[in-house]
This record gives structure tokens, sequence and C-alpha cells, in this order.
């Protein structure tokens, strides 16, 4: 099957929006392949704010019908708490409340935008789709990742390039409960290291402590910046750490 043949089986989607790579391009497509596509964006606090700004600027590119949803993810206490499995129970939440909405939009088929790249076996949130009846045309057309980059920059997509960016919830380390206040000091500590000019990074929370995770082309430079970077992420943090061991 190829993304033409879906979206002529399946004519009136919603969609999952993150206004990243994937789920920009499935967007783009739906609507080049006639579909009729409505996008819905779910705003949490492990989003941060420039994802949702990049799925607005998305969808007005593409004059696509976009709403956003907000969703408080904390108010579920096995998310909260933060178990090996907390992505299950937050992909349950957010389907759940995107199926209820586009139910009531008058759409039947919900899609998402996992691609033929993403391993099953290392994302429990995976499950959730299934248990929902979640589409996945990406994946069912045996698309990577690496030809949905290229697809994209035919497409004229800003988001072509974009480094993949997981949730805010993945900094901090399993069982260690989430609040609101340590999402919001690892967004404005990443915010700062973006304005520096840095990019597919990390920050990682190990108790009171950020520790830093760089490609590793990147990291003469965060040697040489190490005291504006310490300067900045101590107001957050008791202590700022580098990991030497470069991120892949």
């Amino acid at each position: 099957m190829d993304l033409q043949t879906f979206f002529a089986e399946n004519n009136k989607v919603a969609l999952a929006f993150s206004g990243g790579t994937d789920s920009s391009y499935l967007l783009f497509a739906a609507m080049h392949y006639g579909a009729q596509v409505k996008a819905y964006y779910i705003h949490t606090a492990f989003q941060p704010e420039f994802e949702l700004e990049d799925a607005k600027r998305m969808a007005e590119l593409l004059h696509a019908d976009m709403e956003v949803i907000e969703l408080d993810a904390l108010s579920d206490s096995q998310v909260a708490a933060n178990p090996e499995n907390r992505c299950y129970y937050c992909k349950i939440n957010l389907f759940r409340e995107l199926r209820e909405h586009s139910r009531q939009d008058g759409y039947a088929v919900l899609i998402d935008g996992t691609n033929a790249s993403d391993d099953a076996g290392d994302r429990p949130g995976m499950k959730a789709l299934e248990e929902l009846s979640v589409r996945s045309p990406l994946r069912e057309c045996q698309l990577s990742k690496e030809e949905i980059r290229g697809l994209s920059k035919e497409a004229g997509l800003f988001t072509w390039n974009k480094p993949a960016y997981a949730c805010l919830a993945t900094r901090i380390p399993a069982g260690s409960r989430i609040t609101e206040e340590i999402l919001s000091k690892v967004e404005n500590s990443e915010n700062f290291l973006f304005s520096l000019g840095y990019t597919d990074f990390r920050v990682r929370v190990i108790g009171d402590n950020a520790k830093l995770q760089f490609p590793e082309n990147q990291l003469k430079q965060v040697i040489d910046q190490r005291k504006i970077i310490i300067g900045e992420l101590k107001k957050y943090f008791k202590s700022v750490l580098l990991d030497m061991e470069s991120r892949e």
C-alpha cells in the first residue's frame, strides 16, 4: 500500500498532530491526495512551547484545519508517578481525548505519524495505539524516517530536517515523580541552550542536578561556553554536569 491508496480508502481522517517531521508530512500527504483531514494538537506540560508554534506554523502553511486541545497530563497519578511504561498511560489518555473530540467532529478514523523506522519493542506507547485502533499510515506504507525527510524536502516543508524531539518527561528517570516545576526547569534550560545555537541535545535530570548531553561536534563549543551555561542553568539546578559520552 502507498499513501495515495491509504487516503483513497480513508478519505476522512483525524490526525494526531505534533508539528514534527512525520505528522507534518502526513498532514501534507492527506491534503495532497484529497482526503478531508483535521489536525489535533494535544497541548500538555510535556510539550515545549516551540512545538506548538511549529505546529501552528505548519498548519498555516498548508492551510490546514487544526485544533489545539488542552490536557492536564499530570492529573493521571500513573503518569505523574513515572513508571517504566509511563508512555503507555500517557498515550492512552492522549488518544482517548483525541478520539472523543474527533468523533464529535464526525471523524471515525484516527491516524498518527508513527513510521516504519520506529521500533515497537522500544515504545510502550505503541501498545496504546493498537488498543485504541489508531492507524499509522507511514508505518503501514513502510516509509522510513529517512524517506519521510526526503519527501518532506521535496514538498518544501520546513520540518524536513527538524531534529527528533522526545517529550520533556523523557528527561526524568523512571521512578522519579514528574512535576510541572521540574518540567519547567528542563524547558527553560533547553530553551537557553537553543538560543546559543545548540541542536539535538538533552538536559537530563538527576535528582537536583542537570546532566547535559550533546552531539560530539558540539562538545568543544559547550566547553568553551561552560561558564555562561553553568551560570544560567544553576538558576534551575543545584549543579550542571556534562556527559562526555557524546549523544549519538
